[in-house]
């Protein structure tokens, strides 16, 4: 499908995985990509053959926005834009640009540029207040208020860091697939009793974090907060969280481009 409207390339480069799509400046995200964050400057695998490829087959896109929590592939990213002969404007989003929203937080720099995506997605989308969750590798909270903007938030290990650490500090406990499915409380063999653990445990983790928040907010007489989540798994919030929430899977690419918006 082409699109006729301005689009944004927009890139997320997180621990795992490299996301990047296309972001209608009037449309939100139209498409969504994944790449191993290893392999972003592989000739043939990589990055830059996807963006040529956008390029080439997408009219419209007016730049390139990105975020990274890894400074290796941050500099990898900017080697495969010189090599490729990149030439359209390019933002790389830092506590030091505008997001739409103040942060007050002592040392802003340790911010992960993907949680100030969020929160520029999350203010764009829906206003504040606002908690956002997103579900990688590490699963965060990102706070964002009426009286500070963006305070901070919450790290915890994402299901996947969960079961990956079972298995492999463990001599007998398999390595589990992706499947999110339970079917009841209690396991009959290791592997659904590993599944029932991380599933809804983890869960029950999210949940018991998202009730302190809540709680802080109306300690404070903060108006209710709009709830988004987003990220790898973030789909098995839908099964186990009890407070209703929006699921936005492109939140972090939407906010690249709200940010994009405040600062070119």
């Amino acid at each position: 499908m082409i699109l006729l409207l301005p689009m944004l390339l927009c890139i997320d480069i997180g621990n795992t995985h490299t996301h990047f799509g296309l972001v209608g400046r009037r449309a939100g995200a139209s498409t969504q990509y994944e790449t191993p964050t290893r392999t972003l400057d592989d000739p043939a695998h990589g990055i830059g053959p996807r963006i040529a490829d956008l390029l080439a087959r997408q009219p419209g896109i007016e730049g390139l926005a990105f975020c990274s929590v890894v400074p290796d592939a941050t500099a990898r990213l900017r080697a495969v834009l010189a090599r490729d002969g990149f030439s359209l404007p390019v933002f790389h989003l830092t506590h030091e640009k505008k997001l739409g929203v103040p942060i007050h937080y002592p040392r802003p720099a340790e911010i992960g540029q993907d949680r100030l995506a969020n929160a520029a997605g999350a203010q764009a989308l829906t206003g504040i207040p606002a908690i956002v969750i997103d579900m990688g590798t590490a699963v965060t909270f990102d706070i964002v208020t009426r009286e500070h903007g963006y305070e901070g938030g919450i790290i915890a290990p994402g299901v996947e860091l969960m079961r990956r650490y079972l298995h492999e500090q463990t001599a007998l406990l398999p390595a589990l697939d992706d499947s999110i499915d339970v079917a009841r409380p209690i396991g009959h063999s290791t592997i659904e009793a590993m599944r029932i653990g991380t599933v809804i445990g983890f869960g029950g983790m999210i949940q018991a974090l998202l009730d302190a928040v809540l709680d802080e907010f109306a300690t404070r007489g903060e108006t209710t907060p709009h709830i988004l989540a987003t990220g790898g798994s973030a789909a098995l919030l839908r099964q186990r969280l009890k407070t209703p929430f929006r699921l936005v899977p492109d939140l972090t690419l939407r906010g690249l481009a709200a940010a994009w918006d405040l600062n070119m």
